[in-house]
């Protein structure tokens, strides 16, 4: 009963504190912060499915921190001592996308010398997190929806499939409503995708938030610079609360 309790705690420790830190990075940067009811029921929902196995889909706006939330649910889950493996799926050309992902076997394409396993191969175990997946080619989606369905991969080239023990997370800017009406996302991966759907609100609907995140990033910075952190006026502040924050918490 104890280690049930305990376990329950460690579960729901995001939920209970202002800020949901990622234990495996030291600095003070990697973390979620605000106190405001949108941000505390973020945490809520992110102390539920940490604690479980099943797939996420993180969505948001450019710089809302996706890929944080995505690190802090790895970090209270009881795959935190597995790798994090981070995929982003706009950053990797269309050509190679499916051998970084799913690997290549020796001769499957011109320049593949040796075999290679994928990111998904490299994370066996832990848990990878595709973040903009909306941009993901539809080719490349199908394979991603056997994953799901089946537990299995296949290299580029292979054989035969792979069984793989992963889970996964996914983050989004985009509208995938709108990306399946217009065949751009498979439906079915969608759904696959969305068990437990977390939104990150934009920095524009949680400005209470602004005096904490302000000092977080002049207290960081002044670290890096070596110098005092300056602090900041009213008067500052009330021209950080004037402004609409389309970049969010990425352009603050």
């Amino acid at each position: 009963m104890l280690s049930l309790i305990g376990q329950a705690l460690d579960a729901t420790r995001p939920a209970r504190g202002a800020k949901v830190p990622d234990p495996g990075a030291d600095e003070p940067h990697v973390s979620l912060v605000g106190q405001s009811r949108a941000m505390r029921e973020v945490y809520k929902q992110l102390g539920r499915v940490a604690a479980t196995d099943a797939t996420v889909l993180v969505q948001g706006e450019s710089g809302t921190g996706k890929e944080l939330a995505a690190r802090a649910i790895w970090s209270y889950s009881a795959r935190k001592n597995r790798p994090l493996v981070v995929v982003n799926c706009v950053a990797i050309p269309e050509s190679l996308l499916e051998s970084e992902l799913f690997g290549h076997e020796k001769g499957a394409f011109t320049g593949a010398s040796q075999r290679r396993a994928g990111k998904i191969e490299q994370a066996q175990g832990g848990t990878v997190f595709l973040d903009e997946i909306g941009d993901m080619p539809l080719p490349i989606q199908a394979k991603l929806l056997r994953l799901l369905q089946e537990k299995q991969i296949e290299r580029l080239g292979g054989k035969g499939p792979i069984p793989v023990d992963v889970r996964i997370i996914a983050a989004t800017n985009r509208d995938l409503e709108t990306a399946m009406a217009d065949g751009r996302f498979r439906e079915d991966l969608y759904y696959r995708l969305q068990v437990v759907r977390i939104v990150l609100p934009p920095l524009r609907e949680r400005k209470e938030d602004l005096p904490q995140l302000a000092e977080h990033f002049l207290s960081l910075h002044a670290r890096e610079m070596n110098v005092p952190s300056p602090g900041i006026t009213p008067q500052g502040l009330s021209a950080l609360a004037g402004h609409e924050w389309p970049g969010n918490v990425r352009e603050l």
